[in-house]
């Protein structure tokens, strides 16, 4: 069981139930064909739909497909989703960072960033050599930088607070 957002409006639950697709606990009769890559022929009634997926976010659930010319933005939520909902849980998925640590004593080579910038996971913030080899620090979130602790030629220790977010 899925539960569907459509353009942040628009809310499904979508089941599969042996052969069968419940939309809102109702049979979907549809012909659905896989032509290539993200692209799929639908005909359901006596309307034929052309679908392309243009996003795919596995990991948060989301995804951007056009159907004919209209685009549609989809969040899902799987019944583990919907459970830590109801517990009350599903913000603790959501980690804040606020800072950035050495993970090891070494030497700033260059730094990337500058305070006030906009980052997203995965940006390259700053070079840290330690035991000879250069090691390229991430954005571990999409975050801002508050404040640079560090500069290029300067030596750090282990745990020392590097950039706040």
């Amino acid at each position: 069981m899925y539960q569907l957002k459509v353009n942040d409006s628009y809310n499904f639950e979508v089941e599969r139930n042996a052969d069968d697709l419940l939309l809102n606990k109702t049979v979907v009769e549809a012909d659905i064909r896989h032509i290539n890559a993200g692209i799929y022929h639908i005909i359901e009634g006596n309307q034929s739909y052309n679908l392309d997926v243009v996003s795919f976010n596995r990991a948060d659930k989301t995804a951007e497909i056009k159907v004919n010319a209209n685009t549609y933005t989809i969040a899902a939520k799987d019944q583990f989703d919907v459970l830590l909902d109801k517990l009350g849980l599903s913000s603790l998925n959501n980690t804040r960072i606020s800072e950035i640590k050495a993970p090891m004593p070494g030497m700033v080579l260059k730094v990337f960033a500058i305070e006030g910038q906009d980052v997203k996971k995965g940006d390259n913030l700053f070079v840290l050599e330690a035991m000879k080899m250069e090691n390229i620090i991430k954005a571990p979130a999409d975050v801002v930088i508050k404040k640079i602790k560090i500069k290029a030629g300067e030596k750090v220790e282990k745990g020392q607070i590097l950039i706040e977010f």
